[in-house]
């Protein structure tokens, strides 16, 4: 008889738990009741109880931020997916890729999700740090958390310039060559500094091994380090700052709503509404992946990645410790330092400071469309101070006498502007950074678009098709 009971008890076992599941018990009811708790105190972990209600406007943050870090887990996830079928060498790493985008259920979807969500990343970082800026919440008490962000939009571009390398192709391999070259350009410690990247003196084994090491590894870790930090000093520093309108005083209790469920709710029906995106635009568009990278062969014109390409148009205009160097890490240093020069509160939360500020926002941007494509041209046909000053050094008529003449033109428009307009600290800074953002645009878009075989201007659709060399 004991026997026989214990033969039917897994039955009544299999049983009970098909009624748990159709007819849950208190018991069950409690279990989920706990698993809720444990959820919300994770939620509420990353999260304030209350939420200011204006805050939760879309058209404020535009989700930015959020999706940011939606991005870093999709990047997390289907980055440990692909590890699982590639090989750091030379001699397998195409070929992974080919088996990977060829013989792998779902693998060139997951290759094709990971890519653009990098790319995706380098815009949204971008474009949060200037919803930062625009609203004015970049100034004290959240300075820190507007220099972490700029080390984390830093470290976003080194995961995607290392991650370039790995299928190693021809647009990869030459992309890589060109970017690092930029490195020796840099006084002093350059040369050494593009060797250890390289791990020689060329791109080969070392470099992939590097690049690799880099990308999964050394940057992932900062990354999250600097993310969880940067959450914290969110709250730390009482949340984002509240939306304004103009001419509005700052409200000293403005209304809150609690997180759970206003924010929580929004936060995933806007994930899962770009998780759609990302997988619609993945099966519809598919990474790059030319032929396998060749050193013998370099294409013509060897490009950089697009988001260095404004970096690069800038060293066929100056002399390279200038275009490479001197240019860029000063607009960074001087981003860095941006909080602690205009730190003034008043028009904090409101878009472009005021109704003037957008004006003056307006204008910085068409007179940054018509001025740099302008000097591209000139300085591409008719400035010449090479020929012009044989006898002067190249760092001289390449270097310090164009980058003169566009700063003295810079100033100069910036106080006829202060001259008509009357304008503040803040708004002087904002157009200044409109302008030259809006400069590095077009940079970015002659590099994509207009630069043709021999890095010369060309029409796109004038454009010869050259193959290689």
């Amino acid at each position: 008889m004991e026997q026989e009971q214990s033969q039917q008890t897994p039955l009544v076992d299999f049983g009970n738990r098909i009624k748990q599941a159709f007819f849950p018990t208190q018991e069950a009811d409690d279990d989920r009741g706990r698993m809720r708790t444990v959820l919300n105190s994770l939620i509420l972990h990353l999260h304030p109880t209350k939420v200011v209600k204006r805050s939760l406007s879309l058209t404020y943050t535009w989700g930015l931020g959020g999706l940011s870090a939606l991005l870093v887990v999709i990047l997390a996830f289907t980055g440990i997916l692909l590890t699982k079928y590639y090989t750091p060498s030379p001699d397998q790493a195409y070929y992974d890729i080919i088996n990977l985008q060829s013989n792998v259920v779902f693998g060139e979807l997951i290759r094709n999700v990971h890519h653009w969500s990098a790319n995706l990343m380098i815009i949204t970082t971008v474009l949060h740090l200037l919803r930062v800026f625009f609203t004015g919440a970049y100034r004290l008490p959240r300075a820190f958390n507007w220099v972490l962000g700029i080390i984390m939009l830093v470290l976003v571009l080194g995961a995607n310039f290392t991650g370039y390398l790995l299928p190693w192709d021809q647009l990869a391999f030459w992309a890589i060559t060109v970017a690092t070259s930029v490195v020796s350009y840099i006084p002093i410690i350059g040369p050494e500094m593009s060797r250890m990247l390289l791990g020689g003196p060329e791109v080969g084994t070392a470099t992939l091994l590097n690049f690799y090491s880099l990308h999964i590894g050394v940057i992932p870790i900062a990354m999250v380090i600097l993310m969880s930090f940067h959450f914290w000093r969110v709250r730390k520093d009482g949340g984002i700052t509240v939306a304004r309108k103009v001419n509005e005083d700052i409200v000293e209790k403005p209304e809150k709503l609690t997180t759970l469920p206003n924010l929580v709710n929004k936060e995933v029906a806007f994930g899962l509404v770009w998780i759609a995106i990302l997988l619609a635009f993945s099966m519809l568009v598919p990474a790059p992946l030319e032929e396998i990278a060749n050193p013998m062969i370099s294409p013509n014109p060897a490009k950089a990645a697009w988001y260095f390409l404004g970096l690069q148009e800038l060293i066929l205009h100056f002399h390279p410790i200038f275009g490479a160097v001197l240019i860029p890490g000063t607009a960074l240093v001087l981003l860095v330092f941006l909080p602690f020069y205009d730190f003034s509160t008043q028009n904090e939360g409101i878009y472009f400071r005021s109704k003037r500020g957008r004006w003056l926002t307006g204008i910085a941007v068409l007179s940054s469309l018509i001025l740099t494509p302008l000097w591209i041209v000139l300085d591409e046909y008719f400035l010449n101070w090479s020929n012009w000053l044989p006898d002067w050094p190249s760092i001289i008529t390449t270097g310090v006498i164009p980058v003169a003449f566009i700063l003295l033109g810079i100033v100069t428009l910036s106080e006829v502007i202060h001259w008509i307009f009357e304008i503040n600290t803040e708004e002087r800074v904002m157009f200044l950074v409109t302008f030259f953002f809006t400069a590095l645009i077009v940079l970015t878009l002659t590099g994509i678009f207009f630069r043709g075989p021999g890095m010369a201007l060309y029409l796109p659709w004038n454009m010869p098709v050259v193959t290689g060399h």
